[in-house]
């Protein structure tokens, strides 16, 4: 067997508390912190596996790379790879599924029962004094809601929102699956778009971003958002309309914004999301909702069982061009 040239663009985005074992036959491993696009060609010149989570590979630069034959993504997401150049070159595209299915719908809510218990708020009124000088026991600066009974709008039904739907029960919420946009054929277990976006108390994200999902929400649907939802975003940047959002939170269409994701990441000091960040109902975190050390390290143990699985002649989580 020919000794493989496994090269990993971006270690960085796994923790390096995480356990990354090296796969069980006679290969070169070449480890790199982080890599630029125009650092790409050269890395992985005469590689037969990259190994990447966020770096951009387009056809210009996998065009130039004849030794791949894998790209094992340390994701679930591949929105950054050319799937129809690697369908066409013969590469195949593997991807990371189910670890974060218990971190995302617990970052996930997290993120509401801050909003629905004001727990920023009150922590920092705490912190400012308020409490040594109240007059009696407590006091009620913010509004606490209760998620009791309350409809839970999530846009996507894969292993995420099935998750979040399970919390949301245990709390007593009313989960209710969004069809697809523009969709009139989806009947149960989804609830048609337009009646989500028009019952929803909170409405979550957690749909890959594709050509199709790109700008999911925009002013036309916050216009449409009857109960003023809190809006949370755990999935990826480009599903909303950064510039919509902050028109919606500014003529109060919806009651808050939870957003875990940005495009591009990090993001600009300009990014609309970090001109809002320090506003009260404004919770914006650095995409974070998957990296529990339990969830990356079993991102990290599946991602070399993909890599064996491969050379094996057995490829596992392959994903295909759509």
């Amino acid at each position: 067997m020919t000794a493989h040239t496994i090269v990993f663009l971006d270690r960085d985005t796994i923790a390096p508390q995480i356990n990354l074992r090296h796969p069980a036959f006679d290969h070169q491993w070449v480890e790199h912190d982080r890599t630029s696009v125009d650092q790409v060609i050269e890395r992985l010149a005469g590689a037969t596996v990259c190994i990447n989570n966020k770096v951009p590979l387009r056809r210009e630069i996998l065009e130039q790379l004849p030794n791949l034959e894998l790209i094992a993504m340390a994701a679930t997401g591949t929105d950054c790879i050319d799937k129809e150049y690697c369908a066409e070159a013969g590469i195949t595209l593997s991807n990371i599924r189910g670890y974060a299915d218990h971190t995302v719908p617990e970052h996930t809510f997290a993120l509401i029962l801050a909003f629905a218990r004001q727990i920023l708020a009150y922590r920092q009124d705490v912190i400012d004094g308020k409490w040594i000088k109240a007059d009696q026991f407590c006091f009620f600066d913010h509004t606490i809601w209760e998620l009791h009974g309350k409809r839970l709008g999530i846009i996507g039904k894969g292993s995420l929102g099935t998750g979040v739907a399970a919390l949301a029960k245990a709390f007593g919420m009313k989960p209710m699956f969004a069809a697809h946009k523009g969709s009139t054929g989806m009947g149960a277990p989804y609830t048609p778009w337009d009646d989500v976006l028009e019952t929803a108390d909170v409405l979550t994200l957690h749909c890959p971003l594709t050509p199709a999902t790109k700008g999911l929400l925009g002013w036309t649907e916050f216009q449409a958002m009857k109960k003023r939802p809190l809006i949370v975003n755990t999935a990826r940047g480009g599903l909303i309309n950064d510039d919509d959002l902050v028109r919606a939170l500014d003529e109060n269409l919806i009651r808050g914004a939870a957003i875990d994701v940005s495009m591009p990441e990090p993001p600009t000091m300009d990014h609309p999301m970090m001109r809002i960040a320090d506003r009260p109902n404004v919770i914006f975190t650095p995409h974070v909702a998957w990296a529990s050390d339990e969830a990356m390290q079993a991102l990290a143990d599946q991602l070399i069982d993909n890599i064996e699985n491969f050379v094996r002649g057995e490829p596992s989580n392959v994903v295909t061009h759509q």
